[in-house]
């Protein structure tokens, strides 16, 4: 039986464990943090529970298809994903019934069902030609290209997109500034300026106006509980508390895994879960000059605030608009620091399990788009971030937020580097500022050292939680086709 090496208990490190042990390999997965999950994780306290990093959930189906019926992980589709509150004070909620939130938007808005519904299937369009390609196959594979698939994705090139920015086409379909604030706003799911990230990003919202958003029942911690769950029910084993310190090859050819207590552990292959640029480290390599020289995507400050208080007006996810849309990316990507106008992502599980939170109180995250750190005062940005976070909060809800709060934790570019592995603490490793970005990304195989492969959000899809499942499954697919 052939042994694989996992580095990283992230999603797509589960994801892959649970395929590989079903083809028939042994495998072993380290971790350095306790728990399996990376950067999803959870803090308790004074009664409240925190989800600490992704809170969105769409797409459970490429996570379905990795659990047995025993295993199967208990989620129910929210009937509105997001709560938005715009500058002006208007409120608007997109309605997971993609009618309905056509006509609600198109009456709102001021624009016609069928412009609306004209842009929506462009960006199903574009889905449907990026999927199969782009988000279901390795990039840097000849045979993704020369397929039926490959093919039809090269000649529909100028469909998706790639050569404009996301607001560029936003605001040409659009004239009322809302809504091409709404579809903007897409781009921080993979952390970049929507001025600058190609309008193919809005496949994204496709991706969630088409299919909606879920809850899983216990919160995000869920996810990654469940697929662990899978994985040693499979006969995977886990080795947690333990830091790797070295991939180690030789001649051209990966051998194993040194931790940091001495012990070398050697496999037919490694797949690396962790960090990309943190795996050319450990094996001891110079990163790639595409790899270097890109530009990493955005960061986060993220305030848990145990809030003693309810407010009806708001959903498990709420969005608090910032005025100046573009200074706000503008000063993330070109200053490195914060702007006094920020927007606001509010997530509150407590909305859908009150066990979340004490009586007549709810749970907090609280999210502020942050540059990745290059060295800068943090305490200063973060205290900056959390001024303006408290202003546009209070302003637009009316009340004075910051008396509310019981306790208070918070994780910063910093601790997110310390406690995830991910360099400068970006949230997606490389930004999609450009057009050729998705090709700049690390491929999921090494092209110089045999039997060393890689996943996880700084690679080959992305990041977030299902591309990561697919970058596990693209992963997983080439080792069994390389040890067939």
């Amino acid at each position: 039986m052939k042994t694989i090496l996992i580095a990283g208990a992230g999603i797509a490190g589960l994801a892959a464990s649970i395929r590989l042990s079903r083809e028939g390999f042994r495998v072993v997965v380290f971790e350095q943090s306790n728990n399996a999950g990376g950067k999803l994780n959870e803090l308790q306290m004074r009664g409240f529970r925190f989800d600490t990093g992704p809170s969105l959930f769409t797409m459970p189906w490429y996570l379905d298809e990795l659990t047995d019926e025993h295993f199967k992980l208990d989620y129910e589709k929210i009937p509105v994903i997001c709560h938005y509150f715009f500058p002006d004070n208007t409120r608007f909620q997109v309605n997971s019934d993609i009618n309905r939130f056509v006509q609600e938007a198109s009456s709102f808005f001021n624009v016609s069902p069928q412009r609306l519904q004209k842009f929506l299937r462009k960006n199903e369009v574009i889905y449907r030609i990026t999927s199969p390609v782009f988000l279901e196959k390795s990039l840097h594979k000849a045979s993704t290209y020369v397929c039926k698939d490959g093919i039809r994705g090269i000649l529909n090139l100028p469909r998706i997109g790639i050569g404009t920015s996301m607001d560029a086409v936003n605001r040409s379909a659009f004239k009322d500034p809302r809504l091409v604030q709404y579809f903007n706003r897409f781009a921080t799911y993979n952390g970049s300026h929507p001025w600058k990230a190609p309008s193919t990003l809005n496949v994204i919202s496709h991706l969630e106006n088409h299919y909606g958003a879920y809850y899983p029942k216990g919160g995000m911690i869920s996810i990654p509980k469940t697929l662990y769950k899978q994985a040693v029910h499979l006969g995977v084993n886990f080795h947690f508390g333990q830091k790797i310190t070295s991939l180690n090859h030789k001649n051209g050819r990966i051998t194993g895994l040194t931790l940091e207590n001495g012990d070398n552990h050697f496999g037919d292959a490694v797949l690396s879960n962790l960090d990309v640029r943190l795996s050319h480290k450990l094996l001891n390599l110079p990163l790639p000059k595409k790899i270097e020289n890109a530009e990493p995507s955005s960061s986060a400050f993220i305030f848990l605030w145990g809030i003693q208080q309810t407010f009806p007006e708001l959903g498990l996810h709420n969005i608090f608009f910032a005025s100046d849309y573009k200074r706000e990316f503008d000063t993330i990507f070109k200053e490195k620091s914060i702007s006094d106008d920020v927007t606001v992502y509010v997530n509150i599980t407590s909305k859908m399990d009150s066990n979340d939170a004490p009586p007549n109180c709810e749970n907090w995250f609280v999210l502020v788009n942050a540059p990745a750190n290059i060295g800068q005062d943090q305490n200063e940005l973060r205290n900056m971030a959390r001024i303006a976070a408290l202003k546009i909060l209070s302003a637009r809800l009316g009340k004075n937020i910051e008396e509310l709060i019981a306790c208070e934790e918070y994780l910063d570019p910093i601790r997110i580097e310390k406690n995830t592995g991910s360099t400068f603490g970006s949230l997606y490793g490389s930004s999609s500022n450009s057009r050729m970005s998705a090709f700049f990304r690390q491929a999921n195989f090494s092209k110089s050292i045999k039997g060393l492969y890689f996943c996880g959000g700084s690679v080959h899809p992305g990041g977030g939680i299902p591309l990561c499942l697919l970058g596990g499954k693209i992963a997983s697919e080439l080792i069994v086709k390389d040890h067939e």
